[in-house]
């Protein structure tokens, strides 16, 4: 982080100057995640013509749609150290540009195996994007702030769910056969070139830091590295002594954070890849309405995690603010695993277990923020997302597994996901940190 200033600037600019900030910054990188999203998901749509007309059976399913974790496992710390060497703007739109060509690329899938492949390879090419983003975020905004900018920006992940279900539904309908080609390809197409074209603007959009920020005045760049420095300077501000990557790595409050995302993730995409499956099941087999259907759960879950999120920076609290929200999950699933429970019964209960899981990673994502510094915060940060992701692939595998088992009920895996939140609640409330001080409690 650059020296700040000498002149310490006038307090009573810093409100307008992150707003500023959050105007310029917020709206693209929200965008971004929005199509980062869609093309990690999308194969969810993909499946309600893709099984059919490839044969996949669900356990084929499961695991191509998890394989894309494995993938980004292997390279999200390298990915990470890069950007934070290189710089965000360069990276962040190398990371675009690739994943949207292998995920357009999806169209050519033809068999088990290419679909195996190029999840794999489009794990890969995202690797590094969301903890990068996080990162990016900590050159900008001190504590105070990260809640807010966090669960503003991750706001797409319900938002992808509210559009990208219509835009799906409607693209697998109305352009089946199109130019010869099935309506799950042209899925892959159309969501595949628009992280090509939003790459190629971060390029032009973004800038490194606040040094770099020509749209800033003087005044207000000081104002913000001011503040930074002020925070890394702070003998209490981080839990973590460390400052170099591999403290990043081996401290085991990493470990333990990981572990809970882990838990947290295990219940994402057990919903995100497996909602337009059970809609078709209980609800509607229309391709546009179960689009339609799998808005509201994202719709819920967006305005929880920013009402969450404001109120966790308001609070300055944090662990109980996660912990809330993932037992609220925890129930939520529970309930739609129970018999009897189906149709709009478990269609309600799956919109409130949404709501938790997101609320509760507005929240998160400010705890490691807090406790790592420097080079520790770039390779701690993505070994936490890396770690947690992998949930990514056990999850759906699971489910299809579960589901095979089980004569395609549902119920066997949202009692999975009900224990996986409540064991990220109870990690979450007895992690502390040395006697003094707890997690995310200022």
């Amino acid at each position: 982080m650059p020296t700040p200033a000498a002149a310490p600037p006038p307090e009573d600019i810093a409100p307008q100057t992150y707003r500023k900030v959050s105007r310029r910054l917020i709206p693209l990188l929200f965008c971004c995640y929005i199509v980062a999203y869609l093309d990690r998901v999308n194969v969810g749509f993909a499946k309600l013509q893709m099984s059919a007309d490839l044969g996949f059976s669900d356990v084929v399913y499961g695991t191509g749609a998890g394989i894309f974790f494995l993938g980004y496992f292997l390279f999200e710390v390298p990915s990470n150290i890069i950007l934070s060497r290189i710089g965000a703007r360069l990276w962040i739109a190398r990371i675009m540009v690739t994943w949207g060509l292998i995920s357009a690329g999806m169209m050519f899938v033809g068999n088990a195996h290419a679909f195996y492949t190029l999840r794999l390879l489009l794990g890969v090419a995202e690797a590094g994007f969301f903890p990068g983003i996080i990162l990016y975020l900590t050159y900008w905004y001190p504590q105070q702030y990260r809640a807010r900018m966090v669960a503003w920006f991750m706001t797409a992940v319900p938002l992808a769910g509210v559009l990208g279900g219509p835009l799906s539904g409607w693209i697998l309908d109305t352009m089946q056969g199109r130019a010869g080609l099935a309506g799950w390809q042209w899925l892959f197409v159309i969501e595949g070139l628009l992280p090509v074209l939003l790459g190629i603007w971060v390029f032009f959009r973004l800038d490194d830091g606040p040094a770099h920020a020509h749209w800033l005045s003087p005044t207000e760049k000081a104002l913000l590295l001011d503040r930074l420095h002020a925070e890394e300077a702070d003998p209490h501000h981080a839990l973590h002594p460390g400052t170099g990557a591999w403290d990043g790595l081996r401290s085991p409050r990493v470990w333990l954070l990981a572990a809970i995302y882990f838990c947290m993730v295990m219940g994402l995409y057990g919903i995100s890849f497996w909602l337009p499956q059970i809609i078709k099941e209980s609800l509607t087999s229309n391709n546009l309405r179960i689009g339609l259907l799998s808005a509201i759960p994202w719709t819920t879950a967006a305005v929880a995690m920013v009402l969450h999120g404001a109120h966790s920076d308001r609070s300055g609290e944090r662990r109980r603010h996660v912990a809330l929200a993932c037992l609220t999950a925890a129930g939520a699933f529970a309930v739609s695993a129970l018999p009897g429970v189906g149709g709009w019964g478990g269609f309600l209960a799956l919109t409130v277990a949404a709501a938790g899981i997101m609320a509760a990673l507005s929240s998160f994502w400010t705890l490691p923020t807090a406790l790592l510094r420097g080079s520790a915060a770039a390779a701690g940060i993505a070994w936490i997302n890396s770690l947690g992701n992998l949930a990514g692939y056990v999850s759906p595998e699971l489910v299809g597994l579960l589901r095979d088992k089980a004569g395609h009920a549902m119920a066997p895996a949202l009692a999975l996901m009900a224990a996986s939140l409540l064991l990220a609640a109870l990690l979450t409330l007895v992690a502390t940190s040395p006697p003094e001080r707890r997690w995310g409690e200022h």
